[in-house]
């Protein structure tokens, strides 16, 4: 066996939403194994990546840069102080995303019929416009230097629809409860936006792939934990760690013929 077919090694990576929960994970995965990781977050500061990356932050192969990605301008500004230090970028992963948290707004987890407008637009204005932003940014220069690989980061809620009977217990308390729609149908977006990307950059060489998740254990409450972990046939959620080895397979040359894509890795959620 090659043992270099997964070598990152000296790989250039854009990790958007690089200070999250799996964001952190993915940029410590690459840095152990050599690659120059340039984390792309909203929220930077010294705080937050001392709490996030401890010693590591100090890293000279990991950056920091403060990017909304709603908005091209900065995307393009952080993308140019990438070039000017690595060179062009090997690898984007798509990791930025928003979700209705369980202890958001009543509006936002009540009924379909009455979804906040504003909630949606914020939902999908990060979620499918951030990632299409990213792409045609970082995407284009990956594709003006003849190669790279983008992961566009999915969920099991956008090939499916979200068990809703798993937060009935919410309801328990007098209040309805429901996971939003927006979520699931900006995770279905990416589906084929790496369809058509994978395609249409084809000739440049740039690989667009998804990666569909289930969830990962955060130190949700019990009985959410008890009804999502009884739908998933391996009987838990992920460790945030689980996922890494996708990333390190789609950034390198093992998938070298993969394009256009969609990994799932979900405990076989999907399965059943």
């Amino acid at each position: 066996m090659d043992s270099d077919l997964f070598d990152v090694s000296n790989k250039v990576v854009i990790v958007t939403g690089g200070l999250g929960q799996l964001g952190r994970q993915f940029s410590l995965a690459l840095l152990d194994r050599g690659a120059k990781v340039a984390v792309f977050d909203a929220r930077v500061d010294d705080v937050l990546t001392s709490e996030r990356f401890g010693e590591r932050r100090t890293d000279p192969n990991l950056q920091f840069f403060s990017v909304d990605v709603t908005q091209r301008k900065s995307i393009e500004t952080a993308l140019k102080s990438v070039v000017a230090q690595w060179g062009n970028p090997n690898a984007l992963v798509n990791n930025a995303a928003l979700d209705s948290p369980p202890n958001a707004s009543a509006a936002e987890n009540g009924p379909f019929e009455t979804y906040p407008e504003e909630s949606w637009d914020k939902v999908l204005d990060v979620n499918v416009k951030g990632v299409v932003q990213a792409c045609q940014v970082i995407g284009g220069q990956m594709a003006k230097a003849d190669g790279g690989s983008i992961i566009n980061i999915a969920s099991i809620y956008g090939v499916v629809s979200p068990d809703q009977r798993i937060y009935e217990y919410r309801s328990q308390s007098g209040e309805a409860f429901f996971k939003p729609a927006a979520y699931s149908v900006s995770k279905s977006a990416l589906l084929n936006l790496t369809r058509y990307l994978a395609t249409y950059w084809a000739p440049k060489h740039v690989r667009v792939n998804t990666l569909t998740f289930g969830g990962v254990a955060n130190n949700q409450d019990e009985e959410f934990l008890k009804g999502y972990c009884s739908r998933v046939p391996l009987g838990r959620m992920a460790r945030e760690d689980e996922y890494n080895g996708a990333i390190i397979f789609l950034i390198s040359d093992a998938s070298s013929y993969m394009t256009g894509s969609n990994l799932v890795i979900d405990g076989g959620w999907t399965a059943w």
